[in-house]
């Protein structure tokens, strides 16, 4: 028949929507994918907190980060609703201990929110709807159970659990979808915490509750109602960090199949840090694999307002904070007060843990900073300021390819007008007199050169640190830059301490034509008043 026929033994006899369903999605994502990337040893963490006190796991990750794609996985390996002993086999779980013992051995309750927020209009509709969908399957499967409420579904599932001797494994997906919808109704919110507590907490028919989401849990006082889960979010994901996305040695393997540029790749889909392991958009990467091409796939799937109505926001000097962000700097953060909302915005800190949940930045654990974290969604971030009181730095981004051709050809006069130029329209961001700010206008001038060059702050040369270094990509012919910046000197001296310090060191494996580039910023008073001077100097030399 037609399971059998595709390999889904004898899942056709006791399948169920929400208990015990079968394997057949991730069937389909092992066999008729055309790129599956074998994460099945994540079966192996959830196969350690089996009824332990660490059972109850919830794993927040932004869209498309393949989380549907895991609670699938654990429900074709957990589920007695099929036999996926050839699915599993020859993939990586199989040689890893306990594997046999627990396939396909325990009640599996999958439940998808939006399912049943889509079908009703408020949290306790919802509530009542899921109960009822569940309680049938339950009935339907242990008629002979004799049961004091068949309409209390905790009571069920403790007398299944006390007489079949069989506990239960909650595969919960997309458990924060409420929070989305009702994000400024604060009793439906916790009305829904509640039902989950009084479903999952303290259970002995509990053998694992795994719960993801885009957000990490909300909690609210003693409505921390949801304590008892271990938490694995984009601020620190814990042991489970290679299973957030492709690695690096994944992505290298599949550019090798495709015949596709890793390092391109990587300069368009890396950057997410997770305490020491990089991590890929998994839906980028395998698109611009199937398409033979790179472009904005993750993004286009949301369109960019979801990402413009935050750094919009008129506050918390998030204008000035986002611009260094745009120009490729870190930012340092503080995330534990986030509230695990998409409203309660108290901070700065607030709307970029929040942008670090959503997929659009990336969070460095140990070192509390964010950035941006690939070009794609550096791309984005572009989208959300073409408009909006941010035309001086967009003024100074289109100008970046003019400039960065005056550098290359030498044009000192060009250059320290452009500059000088990009920094007076960006004092109502960045404050002037401040050798931070600019260094941050520098970026910012040469933004287009990120296309072809990986561009660097602070890098170690053999007698100190190089400003900026911009290093040529492979395959793209351009002579590398190195830039020193100074106040209230002169540019002269900044050529000088590129050579007496050796920053050309900085480019070890390089060799070629390097532009020295010496950027001066004077500030003060004289006989005629105020004055505000940009000066440059450019040299070539080869290495």
């Amino acid at each position: 028949d037609y399971y059998a026929s595709r390999g889904l033994g004898d899942v056709y006899k006791r399948q169920g929507i929400y208990l015990n369903p079968g394997n057949e999605e991730f069937y389909n994502a092992v066999r008729n994918s055309k790129i599956y990337v074998d994460k099945t040893e994540l079966i192996k963490f959830t196969n350690s907190v089996l009824c332990s006190e660490q059972r109850n796991v919830c794993v927040s990750r932004p869209r498309r980060f393949g989380k549907s794609m895991a609670a699938n996985m654990l429900l074709a390996y957990y589920s007695r609703g099929c036999n996926s002993a050839e699915l599993f086999d020859k993939l990586a779980i199989a040689s890893e201990e306990g594997y046999e013992s627990n396939l396909n051995k325990y009640n599996v309750i999958h439940l998808n929110m939006i399912d049943f927020l889509s079908r009703t209009d408020s949290i306790n509709e919802l509530i009542e709807y899921l109960k009822k969908k569940v309680l049938r399957e339950l009935k339907k499967e242990y008629p002979d159970i004799d049961c004091f409420d068949w309409n209390d579904l905790v009571d069920v599932l403790e007398t299944i659990h006390y007489e079949k001797k069989q506990p239960f494994i909650f595969i919960i997906d997309e458990w924060d979808c409420i929070f989305r919808k009702y994000p400024h109704n604060v009793e439906e919110q916790k009305k829904y915490l509640d039902f989950l507590r009084f479903l999952l907490k303290d259970k002995s028919y509990v053998a694992l509750a795994y719960m993801t989401g885009i957000l990490p849990i909300k909690k609210y006082g003693e409505h921390s109602a949801l304590n008892m889960f271990d938490e694995y979010s984009m601020t620190n994901q814990r042991e489970l960090a290679e299973f957030t996305g492709f690695t690096e040695e994944e992505v290298s393997r599949l550019c090798t199949q495709y015949d596709m540029p890793y390092e391109k790749m990587k300069q368009w889909y890396d950057g997410y840090e997770l305490k020491g392991v990089q991590i890929y958009n998994p839906r980028s990467v395998v698109m611009a694999l199937l398409g033979h091409d790179f472009d904005s796939y993750w993004t286009k799937t949301e369109t960019y307002e979801a990402l413009k109505k935050y750094i919009q926001l008129d506050m918390y000097n998030l204008k000035a904070l986002v611009t260094r962000l745009i120009v490729g700097e870190s930012v340092s953060v503080n995330p534990d007060k986030f509230q695990n909302d998409m409203t309660t915005l108290q901070s700065a800190d607030d709307v970029l843990t929040l942008l670090v949940h959503l997929g659009y930045l990336t969070y460095d654990f140990y070192n509390q900073k964010v950035k941006i974290p690939n070009q794609e969604v550096q791309k984005e971030f572009i989208n959300c300021i073409e408009d909006g009181g941010w035309e001086p730095v967009m003024d100074a981004i289109r100008n970046s390819d003019e400039l960065l051709a005056s550098t290359l050809s030498g044009d000192e006069e060009q250059v320290a007008a452009m500059i000088e130029q990009a920094h007076q329209e960006n004092t109502s961001i960045l404050k002037y007199n401040d050798e931070n700010a600019l260094a941050c206008v520098i970026s910012l001038a040469y933004y287009s050169a990120k296309k072809d060059y990986s561009v660097y702050r602070e890098l170690a040369g053999e007698k100190g640190y190089a400003d900026m270094v911009f290093v040529p990509r492979s395959n793209v012919n351009k002579p590398a830059i190195v830039v020193e910046l100074k106040w209230n000197k002169d540019a002269d001296t900044a050529i000088e301490q590129i050579k007496e310090r050796q920053y050309v060191e900085s480019l070890k494996g390089y060799s070629g034509e390097i532009v020295l580039v010496g950027v001066n910023y004077a500030a003060g008073k004289d006989g005629a008043g105020e004055f505000k001077k940009h000066e440059c100097k450019i040299e070539k030399v080869n290495v």
